[in-house]
């Protein structure tokens, strides 16, 4: 188990709710996420405490649980990383369980990875004077994968009854998290000039992952490995541009934010664009995202050969190498990349 910064151990409850609320009594609006990493535990180990209370330790049977995710009605699906979030408010129009990974059509668009779903909990919480009602899911790192909040449209039965036929016998307020392996799961040696011959020889942007795998390679490393044929650095300060550009123009773009879990997508055009400090954000009536510019170290314009064409990226990264947010100019397989999208990118340095 991880340790908190005062040596309080997370499998001790009271002294972990006692810290967070001091920490909300000194600041009330810190999020759990930062309360977590205050006190050097995961979000699932700190919402646990909160077990027998405002929130049931669900044990589900995610294959068969998220084909009843269209019956809540309009919902909004949250999909985090460290660096960015996406929020889309929608129903779950269209659900597709594979071997591979579950696919979300809809005005909710996910592609969730059923296998690393691990620990979830049902959560009542008070914001504004207003309950909020969600189902919210980690992995077994207790890392947040993804939350469904209840909306003023949705029907409260069906949650109600979700959450009731999916409680856990075990109702403790402790919550066992698998530790983090710190060994580098990639080849730093891995054979650059093959892999760039490979990259030049795609087919479909989905054949990508297949290529890292059969590298070992960091998603990072295997872009150095191909500049300046199909890739380039610029300044990070210029997704405020490319989004500002996107807006004013109505150009249609597509954001995906990730996790070990779960990956979330918007197909539409962005509207309003607001700087608030460090975060970067698109305010729309049912969308959402948070860009933490911060936690960005990196940012790439990164090209895939494709039947179709090339397909122009933007790919951020944090300090780990770990990728924050993509964008590309929206399009669907088959079709060829807007050529408003490359001439937006194009200007870029």
């Amino acid at each position: 188990m991880k340790q908190t910064a005062n040596a309080i151990p997370a499998n001790d409850p009271q002294e972990i709710e006692k810290l967070w609320n001091e920490i909300l009594t000194k600041n009330p609006r810190t999020r759990i996420r930062n309360v977590a990493d205050q006190l050097q535990i995961s979000e699932a180990q700190l919402l646990a405490t909160k077990v027998g209370e405002t929130v049931t330790r669900l044990e589900v049977d995610w294959k068969s649980f998220i084909k009843k995710l269209p019956l809540l009605g309009k919902v909004m699906s949250l999909t985090r990383n460290k660096g960015c979030v996406l929020e889309h408010k929608g129903i779950f129009d269209k659900v597709i369980v594979s071997p591979h990974a579950t696919t979300v059509i809809g005005p909710i668009e996910t592609r969730a990875f059923l296998h690393s779903w691990a620990i979830s909990f049902a959560v009542t919480s008070q914001t504004k004077g207003k309950t909020l009602k969600s189902i919210q899911v980690f992995d077994k790192y207790g890392d947040a994968i993804t939350k469904i909040y209840l909306q003023d449209e949705s029907d409260v039965s069906v949650y109600d009854e979700l959450v009731k036929d999916n409680t856990a016998q075990d109702q403790n307020k402790c919550q066992a998290v698998a530790l983090k392996n710190n060994e580098d799961e990639y080849d730093e040696n891995f054979n650059r000039l093959q892999l760039k011959k490979e990259w030049s020889q795609l087919k479909d942007t989905h054949d990508f992952f297949g290529l890292l795998r059969k590298h070992r390679a960091n998603r990072l490393e295997a872009i150095k490995a191909v500049v300046p044929e199909f890739a380039h650095q610029i300044n990070k300060s210029q997704i405020e541009l490319v989004l500002n550009t996107a807006s004013s123009t109505q150009l249609p773009i597509m954001i995906f934010v990730s996790n070990l879990g779960n990956i979330q997508i918007h197909q539409d055009v962005v509207k309003k664009i607001v700087v608030m400090e460090n975060w970067l954000n698109v305010l729309d009536k049912d969308f959402n995202m948070h860009l933490n510019m911060e936690e960005v170290d990196t940012a790439w314009v990164v090209k895939k050969p494709t039947t179709e064409g090339i397909v122009t990226s933007i790919e951020l990264f944090d300090h780990n190498k770990e990728m924050v947010v993509q964008f590309f100019g929206y399009r669907k397989p088959g079709q060829k990349e807007l050529t408003e999208w490359k001439n937006l990118l194009e200007k870029l340095v």
